[in-house]
């Protein structure tokens, strides 16, 4: 725990993150086009707010600015199906499994073949009703596809394994659902293939969408790219616990999820180049901030290479790497929104969010941006 001699100052506390939100601010559905959603500027340096379009996005840049991008694709891993009383069950894919060997050994685990494990058919996944799929249930998706439970997993989870002849890919493209988040309160239509994805998204393996990504459309990065701006791509897989509430009072008692990710050799170049021209670094979402920021050195530069992040970004905090912030609007008390206000300083982004419920901005995943300079 963080030790104050005095008063606590503002953002030591998960509940100073905390903010009302009108009933129906939250955007349910996506825009009709990707780059109309509004807006938010926040301007650190002149300390004013903006009100502008995401079209409009372009002209805040300078040619030898660096735009990163998360091309990390969203995953259709929510199965629903029947177990065999009929009664209906979920199977919540996380992450395709680590060798079975380095878990926990059982006898419905032993007969797992290694060829299962490189077909990608064995998961580490969320379950419900958890109390009913114990190891060795089976829940049936569709005729052609069965998940077998295999085995307990850390924090409530299972070991599971796709019973099909398809492939793991087409399996879940065929029967699988998008996991839209709890707060849109519906479940996942055929729009949500498309628009729940970054129109970049090339790597899968995210079971939540970088969302901050969601606004830009193809010629959106041709606008940029004609000003000179330099356009690099890193991937961090997005996982479920971006949806888990902060639930203690002390951020620093908060234990951060971990998530993977990649920065390729090229990207790295890229970033230390502009850092040496003197260019402004742009990141798109939270992602991003927590990848760069994790490979960072101590001069801003940037090292190439996969890990995984346990990186928690809140105030008050030394940015090394990144300039700029394209976001979206987070949850009250959220590991998001600390990071934002860190970067734009506590005060500020709770007077923008304040200013964003009063503009009747659209929230979440789906809702308007914030960009701060």
């Amino acid at each position: 725990m963080t030790d104050f001699p005095g008063p606590r100052p503002p953002g030591s506390r998960v509940a100073d993150f905390d903010y009302i939100l009108p009933p129906g601010r939250i955007a349910r559905y996506p825009t009709d086009r990707r780059d109309e959603s509004r807006v938010l500027l926040v301007d650190r340096g002149a300390g004013a707010t903006r009100h502008l379009r995401f079209g409009d996005l372009p002209t805040l840049f300078q040619p030898n600015d660096l735009l990163v991008l998360n091309e990390s694709r969203v995953l259709p891993v929510r199965l629903l199906g029947k177990k065999p009383s009929g009664a209906p069950a979920e199977i919540f894919l996380l992450r395709a499994s680590e060798p079975l060997s380095d878990l926990r050994a059982t006898g419905e685990t032993e007969g797992i073949s290694g060829r299962d494990r490189l077909d990608g058919k064995v998961w580490e996944a969320l379950v419900r009703p958890g109390s009913k799929l114990k190891p060795g249930r089976r829940v049936e998706i569709s005729p052609e596809l069965e998940v077998e439970i295999l085995d307990s997993a850390p924090g409530g989870g299972r070991v599971v394994r796709l019973v099909t002849d398809l492939s793991w890919e087409e399996a879940l493209d065929r029967f699988g659902h998008m996991p839209l988040p709890p707060y849109l309160g519906r479940e996942d239509e055929p729009l949500d293939r498309e628009r729940y994805q970054t129109v970049y998204a090339r790597v899968p393996g995210s079971v939540a969408a970088p969302t901050a990504g969601l606004h830009f459309t193809d010629a959106l990065l041709d606008g940029l790219a004609l000003r000179g701006v330099r356009v690099a791509k890193l991937t961090l897989h997005v996982g479920v616990g971006t949806f888990r509430p902060v639930d203690v009072e002390d951020p620093a008692n908060h234990t951060m999820h971990a998530e993977t990710f990649t920065i390729s050799p090229e990207t790295a170049e890229a970033v230390n180049a502009v850092r040496n021209l003197g260019g402004q670094v742009w990141a798109v979402g939270t992602t991003v901030v927590r990848t760069l920021e994790s490979a960072a050195l101590d001069d801003g530069r940037i090292r190439p290479g996969s890990g995984e992040t346990r990186l928690f970004i809140r105030p008050p905090y030394r940015f090394k790497v990144v300039d700029r912030l394209v976001t979206n609007f987070h949850l009250p008390r959220s590991t998001l929104l600390m990071l934002v206000a860190a970067f734009g300083g506590y005060d500020r982004t709770m007077a923008a969010y304040a200013t964003a419920v009063t503009e009747n901005y659209r929230f979440y995943s789906y809702g308007d941006a914030m960009v701060i300079v």
